[in-house]
């Protein structure tokens, strides 16, 4: 299992790339094997605005329905369209192909609250 060192994690399993002010937000490698095969993807509208730590969408699983937890404060400026006729790239590119929203970030310091991939991929082998 695959953790990026250029991206930061939330204990709900979001990762997030920040290219300047904006941020990529996903689900990690971890997430998406736990849930197994993703079969859609409900996700925010662009112009909404999530709040860090709060649901923003949901994904369904062939093994449940699991929410999505913002990482950061921001507003939605792009959402990955791809994924609601592929819902599968989630499991097949999840740091890739599967980000799902960029957010343009309402403050930089709430990164500081997000593991590294070290501390991360810790937190899962607990």
């Amino acid at each position: 299992m695959e953790f990026p060192k250029n991206l930061r994690y939330s204990e709900e399993h979001e990762w997030v790339r920040v290219e300047g002010n904006k941020a990529y937000i996903g689900i990690t490698s971890f997430a998406q094997a736990e849930l197994g095969d993703i079969v859609f993807v409900e996700l925010p509208e662009v112009g909404a605005t999530i709040q860090q730590d709060e649901p923003f969408g949901s994904v369904e699983s062939v093994k449940t329905v699991s929410e999505l937890y913002a990482p950061v404060t921001g507003k939605v400026v792009e959402v990955n369209g791809e994924l609601e006729d592929a819902p599968e790239l989630v499991n097949s590119s999840p740091y890739e192909q599967a980000w799902m929203i960029v957010v343009e970030l309402s403050d930089t310091a709430e990164l500081d609250k997000l593991m590294d991939a070290d501390k991360y991929e810790a937190m899962v082998k607990e």
